[in-house]
């Protein structure tokens, strides 16, 4: 039997795609093997849940954020001898301890992604991650924090990649390319940025880009700002670009599709995300998929996944003339834009597959599982 712990599944946002990821790869490695498993979130709502991931599906039970019901299920599942149990979080790591204490042959594996692991974590949870038989990490950065900042060896850390979406592929080679969603410009020059707009996750740099804007406006005057995302900070961020004076120039949508995203990535002209605290950045490989070219964050994971002048740009974080220099700068020159923008599709397509991706996490928990033999 194979447990995954998980923080939350169903909602937008990276962390929960990686999840679905891997409960994808976990339950196709399980069938393979006549394994039975059993996946529970944290986070989501109670109940059984069903989703699928490209031809995959998965099942998976919710706690609706009862931690004391979620620790009891996760006992119950250690009290059946699992072969292995997958976190897909740092702060689950204690669970996992806890289960081996029922179930002491089981190993383990967690997954870490980026800010939290920048800090030491307490105690409860340090100890714990350090008792897992593997750390994955997809970026060196998250790696590098996990040896220096967690104290974990390096031989019991792999970094891992996360992959494209399979609906994203398949969208992908649609012959007719996707609509504009509504209230998306037409007849301008589209800086598109995609996230989550709470107080928390300023870090993304959202308010950088519409402070950057009124001097990209000086030399690309029908430039515009998309922002796709929700989130409690963006009526911040409106009266920001109410105070900029660039208000007509910055569109937000929310509440959009899947296939309204991709519509999104697939008529923008740069793709931007100048964060400071990104672990890795699946947007970014949305957006270089579609052969846009990207602006990240010169820290984090996101020199992993964009390099410098040739697959995109970075810039530091916070850093508004050089991030509208960038932006002029693809934006002033479209065939320098394409040619970037054609670089990051390709690297997409060599290194960040779903396929790929599965292929490494499957070799990784076949590994974890001959150490126990």
């Amino acid at each position: 039997m194979i447990v995954g712990l998980f923080t939350e599944l169903l909602p937008a946002g990276g962390v929960q795609r990686a999840g679905r990821h891997v409960a994808a790869v976990a339950a196709k490695f399980a069938a393979e093997r006549g394994f039975a498993y059993r996946f529970l979130s944290l986070n989501d709502p109670p109940g059984p849940h069903t989703v699928r991931v490209g031809p995959a599906e998965f099942l998976f039970s919710g706690y609706a954020r009862n931690k004391p019901q979620f620790g009891l299920a996760a006992l119950r599942a250690a009290g059946r001898q699992p072969l292995l149990v997958i976190a897909l979080h740092p702060h689950l790591a204690p669970v996992v301890a806890m289960m081996r204490l029922r179930s002491g042959k089981l190993r383990s594996i967690v997954f870490a992604h980026g800010l939290e692991v920048w800090q030491p974590l307490g105690w409860l949870r340090g100890t714990a991650l350090r008792s897992a038989d593997l750390v994955i990490a997809a970026s060196r950065d998250t790696a590098h924090h996990l040896v220096s900042e967690q104290q974990i060896r390096t031989g019991r850390i792999r970094r891992l990649a996360w992959g494209l979406d399979p609906e994203f592929e398949a969208r992908l080679r649609a012959p007719v390319p996707p609509s504009r969603p509504a209230d998306f410009p037409e007849r301008a020059r589209v800086i598109l940025t995609v996230g989550r707009w709470d107080p928390a996750d300023r870090y993304k740099g959202a308010d950088t880009l519409i402070s950057a804007l009124p001097r990209v406006l000086r030399t690309v005057a029908d430039a515009v700002l998309v922002l796709v995302g929700e989130g409690e900070d963006r009526p911040r961020l409106e009266q920001l670009a109410r105070d900029s004076g660039v208000a007509a120039h910055i569109h937000f949508l929310f509440g959009l599709k899947q296939e309204e995203l991709f519509a999104c990535y697939a008529h923008c002209d740069v793709f931007a995300l100048p964060s400071r605290g990104e672990g890795f950045g699946l947007v970014f490989l949305e957006a270089m998929a579609c052969a846009k070219p990207a602006i990240g964050g010169a820290h984090g994971g996101t020199p992993d996944v964009i390099e410098d002048g040739l697959t995109g740009l970075l810039v530091p974080h916070g850093d508004a003339a050089l991030l509208s220099s960038a932006l002029e700068s693809l934006l002033a020159d479209p065939s320098r834009a394409y040619e970037i923008g054609a670089r990051g599709r390709e690297r997409v397509q060599a290194a960040y597959t779903f396929e790929r991706f599965q292929t490494g996490l499957s070799r990784a928990m076949e590994d974890v599982l001959i150490r126990q033999h």
